[in-house]
């Protein structure tokens, strides 16, 4: 039970490999697929878990295997978390950036279908968000989360860091 049938070094190395790989295909599986799981995504990752584990571990079945595979996963997680927090390169290349999906109360289909969308998910997520339709908006995205934040079309725009610098001294008071 606690004796290992594989070397550690391998495991931490096939369990990085593995981490790195389907870190990948997710990040490439799409923003919308983050945000709104199906059943099917659940059944499909719950399937590439019990895939992999035999690729982290080989042929090791002991607990020993087992807890260095999964403490390898959590240090790596965390290490990429802080690593994703502290540069905007690594952020962009594993999340992604915002996808602009409704411009001045349009539709802009080219990058609704991009994204695996169909209009009538923009219009639930704009009626979520409490307006009547699309001509409501001034601007709409698909955040790499998977949500969709709306911004309504009468919003004031600040411009520059003036504005910016404004109204951080009126919430100091001293504006």
């Amino acid at each position: 039970m606690l004796h290992l049938g594989t070397p550690i070094w391998q495991i931490v190395l096939r369990t990085v490999a593995v981490y790195f790989v389907v870190l990948v295909g997710l990040r490439l599986f799409g923003k919308r697929q983050l945000g709104q799981m199906s059943v099917g995504d659940l059944v499909m990752i719950l399937l590439i878990a019990n895939a992999v584990q035999n690729a982290m571990v080989g042929p090791d079945t002991s607990l020993e295997g087992g807890l260095v595979a999964a403490v390898t996963l959590l240090v790596l997680n965390l290490v990429v978390v802080r690593s994703l927090t502290r540069s905007a390169l690594w952020a962009r290349l594993f999340e992604g950036e915002p996808t602009l999906l409704v411009k001045d109360g349009a539709y802009l289909d080219r990058s609704i279908r991009h994204e695996g969308l169909a209009r009538e998910e923009v219009d639930m997520a704009v009626r979520e968000h409490g307006f009547a339709s699309v001509s409501d908006v001034r601007v709409a995205y698909l955040e790499p989360d998977g949500t969709i934040s709306v911004i309504p079309i009468d919003a004031q725009v600040l411009h520059g860091r003036r504005k910016v610098k404004r109204i951080r001294q009126f919430r100091r008071g001293t504006g």
